[in-house]
């Protein structure tokens, strides 16, 4: 019995994907609030952006949703609080997810970081185009993207 209970300690404390998991939720910002995510964006390549309006934020959706139906709903957002940071990785033939962290923030300028988790090749090759949606606080400061190696 006892080495019953040694087996299933050392199997919890030494679980991959419960590490994995709490170092990414460790790194990524508490301030981005992650509001929406799907594997499929229809953009062929690496693309992050900051939506500040309605109009910006649909005109977004409506590209991602051009080869849906039904579409995507478009996230109500206030945008006199908040801005939403897109980030779109482009073609992935493993499943990934962005890290994003403010770097440095000055006066008129903000760096935001964006890198990816450990990444697990798929067997299958499958090709997928993620896009990430976060929520950050109101900003009209002039971002700027580092996109980390991957």
């Amino acid at each position: 019995m006892k080495h019953v209970i040694i087996i299933l300690l050392a199997c919890l404390t030494s679980c991959k994907a419960q590490k994995e998991g709490q170092s990414e939720a460790e790194q990524q910002d508490e301030n981005m609030i992650l509001i929406d995510h799907d594997g499929y964006s229809g953009i062929d390549a690496f693309e992050a952006s900051i939506i500040q309006d309605e109009k910006s934020l649909r005109s977004f959706y409506g590209k991602i949703n051009q080869t849906r139906k039904p579409g995507l709903p478009v996230p109500s957002i206030n945008f006199s609080e908040n801005s939403l940071l897109i980030v779109c990785l482009g073609p992935q033939n493993s499943t990934v997810s962005p890290i994003v962290r403010k770097e440095s923030e000055s006066d008129g300028e903000m760096v935001i970081s964006i890198a990816l988790s450990d990444t697990t090749k798929s067997e299958n090759q499958i090709i997928s185009y993620p896009f990430y949606i976060y929520k950050i606080p109101q900003t009209s400061k002039k971002v700027d993207f580092r996109k980390k190696d991957w």
